[in-house]
């Protein structure tokens, strides 16, 4: 028996209603794209970083039913946002990008009921020393922090399986892009490193993640991943080094709910600057690891000149 729907639950998703018709995504952003209706649960969502977890049925022509991260631009829609609501929305998927917009959330909750923002997970300060870890890589070798120190390097979190072109392909492409650029400065790449963890060790063995690192730098067979690693390791060691940077995630079936950090470390081994969500740039995080190659004052220098001009991206998608 369908249960009558309450004044309050009107009046939420009417509001949503208006703010999808006034709020929707810049044509430039828009053009192109292809679009899913898209139904679901709310899981959890955080306003600032404007994203939203949800637990969606299956979208016909794209993925099965799961649970994942979305990019929802409306703030106002945040506003009357509760766990448990219902969402219906059409997610747009262009190149590397996608994102929901035309939000109806419908909230049936009493207003005391809690609400989960974000993640209560520390941050990492700028300058700590960052912790030691032991990981395998892409050959089956052990990996940790002091095969890294006397070198910059940046490290971001990644799965292989991961559906959404904005999450971890795009974290891919961008160190992908870092990567050519290190090959052609023979002087730069002898001080710099890529490290990419996944948050999937039980599926991303080594034989995977060579793979997947071999295809994403164009040299297959022929890759020997002198300046980019992939690693995994023991669960329990690949949690605790995601969350010592702030990254939460769990498992839903054969996918991974995730957020998204991309940290850069100081040849000793402190931490030099943390990227939260997908808005950065290829050129920032080379920008970086130039400045940190150049020695301790010049990187203090760049990262003032950073922060000053919003280098430092904190938008989570």
């Amino acid at each position: 028996m369908r249960k009558q729907v309450g004044p309050r639950t009107l009046l939420l998703t009417f509001g949503v209603l208006l703010t999808a018709w006034f709020g929707c995504g810049r044509p430039e952003e828009t053009a192109g794209a292809k679009r899913y209706e898209l139904r679901g649960t709310i899981v959890s969502f955080d306003k600032n970083q404007r994203q939203v977890i949800v637990a969606h049925e299956e979208v016909p022509g794209l993925m099965e039913a799961m649970t994942m991260p979305f990019t929802l631009k409306e703030e106002s829609a945040y506003e009357v946002m509760q766990p448990g609501a219902k969402i219906q929305a059409t997610l747009a998927v262009s190149g590397e990008r996608s994102w929901l917009e035309n939000p109806i959330i419908t909230v049936a909750v009493p207003d005391s009921s809690p609400v989960a923002t974000s993640s209560t997970l520390r941050e990492p300060v700028i300058g700590e020393e960052v912790s030691d870890f032991s990981l395998v890589n892409q050959d089956g070798r052990r990996v940790s922090l002091e095969d890294y120190r006397g070198r910059a390097f940046a490290l971001t979190f990644i799965y292989t399986r991961c559906p959404l072109p904005d999450q971890c392909p795009l974290m891919s492409e961008n160190f992908a892009a870092v990567n050519r650029e290190l090959a052609k400065d023979p002087a730069l790449a002898q001080k710099t490193r890529l490290l990419s963890v996944t948050v999937d060790p039980g599926y991303d063995t080594p034989k995977v993640l060579r793979s997947y690192g071999a295809a994403h730098t164009g040299e297959f067979s022929e890759e020997r991943f002198e300046r980019w690693q992939f690693a995994t390791g023991d669960p329990e060691e690949v949690r605790r080094l995601a969350e010592g940077f702030g990254l939460s995630y769990t498992r839903d079936k054969d996918q991974v709910i995730h957020s998204l950090r991309t940290a850069v470390i100081a040849p000793d081994g402190r931490l030099y600057k943390l990227y939260r969500g997908n808005e950065w740039k290829p050129a920032e995080l080379l920008a970086d690891l130039r400045a940190l190659a150049a020695g301790p004052d010049k990187a203090h220098n760049a990262d003032k000149a950073g922060k000053a001009t919003g280098a430092d991206k904190k938008a989570e998608p």
